[in-house]
């Protein structure tokens, strides 16, 4: 029960302390299939689908492909590729004025993503179990042409997104319930997205379910606080609900 409450109290200082930023609600729900290849290797394909503007807008979709390693029995050694579709927001730009000046509609566009990662974990208690994990990604976002408004001269014109990639480190502390069969596995985890500076912190809570040896249900809730978002950007903080299941075989 100790361990329980331990975790209760770091789940609910996680969640409450950023409730007070404006931001935006969503949903994530994630389907995923893994195969064990040997005791150390394993293969998996992860798709996602996620929500944005009170659960009123597709924000993205995406596809996954990774594989595990586990060269020692506390560290686990990842790496693997997705594919992102995401629905970029609209974007209006103003002249010194405040008058209108552009406006590009929403629009989706492709990402590519490839990331590399390390975990460790310890457990502090005989059913408690702490993991950091170190992972860095590069995603590729190629150059398209989409419609832009201009109010000067009141027509559509053709705009360009250059090309553009961006590197990523990705740093989680999870603490987790860590019973040999048990049919409930709650976690709490803090993780920290960084290039020069932190850009966003997500704050996750949340249980794995055991509804049998190879089918796992997930629920948890998620806050995403965003950090050093240029002042003309609109990129919210969130709050996520989701719902997650894996097939293992």
């Amino acid at each position: 029960m100790k361990r329980f409450r331990f975790l209760s109290i770091l789940a609910i200082a996680m969640v409450t302390l950023p409730l007070m930023a404006q931001s935006e609600a969503g949903t994530i729900l994630e389907l995923g299939v893994e195969k064990k290849l040997s005791k150390k290797v394993s293969v998996g394909l992860d798709a996602e689908w996620r929500t944005r503007n009170d659960c009123k807008t597709t924000d993205r979709w995406s596809i996954g492909l990774g594989v595990d390693y586990k060269p020692i029995k506390n560290i686990k050694l990842a790496a693997g590729y997705i594919l992102l579709n995401d629905h970029f927001r609209e974007d209006i730009s103003y002249h010194a004025d405040g008058s209108y000046n552009n406006w590009r509609p929403s629009y989706w566009g492709i990402r590519h993503r490839i990331h590399a990662s390390v975990t460790g974990n310890y457990k502090i208690a005989k059913f408690l179990n702490v993991s950091l994990r170190e992972r860095w990604q590069y995603t590729y976002r190629p150059e398209t042409t989409v419609d832009r408004w201009d109010f000067d001269n009141s027509w559509w014109e053709d705009k360009v997104r250059e090309a553009k990639g961006k590197n990523q480190l990705r740093s989680r502390l999870q603490v987790e319930y860590d019973k040999k069969h048990a049919s409930l596995t709650p976690y709490a985890s803090i993780e920290l997205y960084h290039s020069w500076a932190i850009e966003k912190i997500r704050y996750t809570v949340g249980t794995n379910i055991a509804l049998s040896k190879q089918h796992t249900l997930s629920l948890f809730y998620r806050y995403q606080d965003m950090h050093n978002v240029a002042a003309d950007v609109y990129d919210p903080d969130m709050h996520y609900i989701g719902v997650g299941y894996k097939f293992k075989f």
